[in-house]
């Protein structure tokens, strides 16, 4: 899925929650009023907390059963149009089930009504979200800007479907070593070796890759050009005779694309982490919020200096971002450089137990972790997740080898699998291969077993220094 094309479904599926529940309560009304159907006492209650609460775990499991949230199907009205139709109708035929089993004396004629007016409205929804993304693009603020490398049949193909298919997206033209018109029209902003330039000069969040078969052989370089920056890269093939990096094949509008590099959570998956990090983090912090007032009088009174420490980290896909913490160093601790010590077999460690900088309150809040809790800011953000790799830093990030990048596929968070197999204590290369094993076997479950066991390695102040 696009970059920012995730946070749509998002607020899509928050507004058609909205709208659906909006829905419910007008037919109810509509049933008292209208005069169809036999008159109802005024004192009887139609609707009831446990129906509003059906309505609101059934229509976002069946949506997404369906794939009404998938943008990279075919977004146009009459696509549109047809997949909402059966959406909503799916959705309300299974209600009119569990209503059989439940609430037998609903009348029909507002389970009819309910289900017009939530077509209504959701047709709405997608229609205000449909000019408001045209009008962003118009206003040269698009949600993604799009990169065709080649320029032949298969690129034409690719800017074709994305201009026609996909909203709020501009593709800002194409590169190509040989061509000197670009499909479409789109100019060619310059050859292969500019790709990475161009992406950094014109602010390119997706790259395509549709290059003729004879020219598959410069993939893999190019990929690996663009892994330190973060742009999604994605292949249309000319034929399926690739031996690449690490990748997924999915249809976008019909065109298909090969996925060199791009999230590993993403689709509902990333939905429901998002919806529980955000509903965790607003009760931590309506929780916590006298600990954290608490925790930067006692800095500012140890030492003096800022009680928040603000510090350059990679995110997800090599995004860069201000990590928030309380601080537990000096002030002028980053003047000073951290301590660099290395391990037994020679490898470079860049946190030591020993670190002179580190304060008499700092040496508390990293023993007990409370130093991270600002960090529930960046999750908020959507900077972090609660669960996810450890937020490296950039001069770090800069040594990796091609196959440590693979961390970078998800957002980075608070807690971790590698905080909860050792912390501090491992060397930064098992760090990587904790990280890489918590992407590959991603899931719900796992983020709460994670959180869980963060809780007895904060009590028992494991490998926190």
């Amino acid at each position: 899925m696009f970059g920012k094309l995730r946070r749509v479904v998002l607020a899509l599926a928050v507004c058609d929650a909205i709208a659906t529940q909006a829905a419910l309560v007008t037919a109810d009304f509509a049933r008292r009023t209208l005069p169809f159907g036999q008159p109802l006492a005024p004192s009887v209650p139609l609707l009831n907390p446990p129906l509003h609460l059906i309505v609101f775990l059934l229509w976002p499991a069946i949506f997404v059963a369906l794939s009404v949230y998938d943008v990279r199907r075919d977004t146009r009205p009459v696509g549109e149009a047809r997949t909402l139709v059966m959406a909503v109708g799916t959705a309300g035929l299974v209600f009119a089930g569990a209503l059989y089993f439940s609430f037998r004396d609903l009348p029909r004629l507002l389970v009819v009504y309910f289900v017009l007016f939530d077509l209504a409205l959701l047709a709405w929804v997608r229609l205000t979200v449909g000019l408001g993304l045209e009008l962003l693009r118009g206003r040269g603020q698009p949600l993604s800007r799009v990169l065709i490398v080649g320029a032949g049949e298969a690129a034409t193909m690719a800017a074709e479907v994305l201009s026609s298919h996909l909203r709020g997206i501009e593709v800002v033209g194409c590169a190509d070593s040989r061509a000197k018109v670009g499909p479409k029209g789109l100019p060619v902003l310059g050859t292969l070796a500019d790709v990475p330039r161009l992406v950094l000069e014109r602010g390119i969040d997706d790259v395509i890759i549709a290059l003729p078969s004879e020219a598959y052989l410069q993939v893999e370089a190019l990929a690996y050009a663009l892994q330190p920056l973060p742009v999604r890269v994605r292949l249309v093939p000319d034929f399926l005779k690739l031996v690449v990096v690490q990748s997924s094949v999915e249809s976008l509008g019909g065109l298909p694309l090969i996925g060199l590099r791009e999230p590993r959570i993403d689709g509902p998956a990333w939905i429901v982490k998002r919806l529980f990090d955000v509903t965790l983090t607003i009760v931590g912090l309506i929780f916590l919020w006298p600990v954290l007032a608490l925790i930067a009088i006692a800095i500012r009174l140890d030492t003096p200096g800022l009680a928040i420490f603000t510090q350059t980290r990679v995110g997800e896909n090599g995004r860069i971002f201000k990590m928030y913490k309380f601080r537990t160093m000096v002030a002028d601790a980053e003047r000073l450089g951290p301590p660099v010590g290395f391990d037994d077999r020679g490898r470079r460690v860049y946190k030591t137990p020993d670190d002179t900088r580190v304060t008499r309150m700092g040496r508390f809040l990293r023993r007990t972790s409370l130093d991270e809790l600002p960090q529930l800011f960046n999750v908020l953000k959507g900077e972090m997740s609660l669960v996810g790799p450890r937020p490296e830093m950039q001069f770090i990030v800069e040594g990796y080898e091609p196959w440590q990048r693979g961390r970078l596929a998800v957002p980075p968070g608070i807690t971790g699998w590698w905080q909860v197999s050792g912390r501090s204590n491992l060397p930064m290369h098992l760090n990587t291969q904790y990280d890489l094993y918590y992407i590959r076997n991603y899931s719900l479950w796992l983020d709460l077993m994670i959180l869980w066991k963060t809780v007895g390695v904060v009590i028992r102040g494991q490998g926190a220094y």
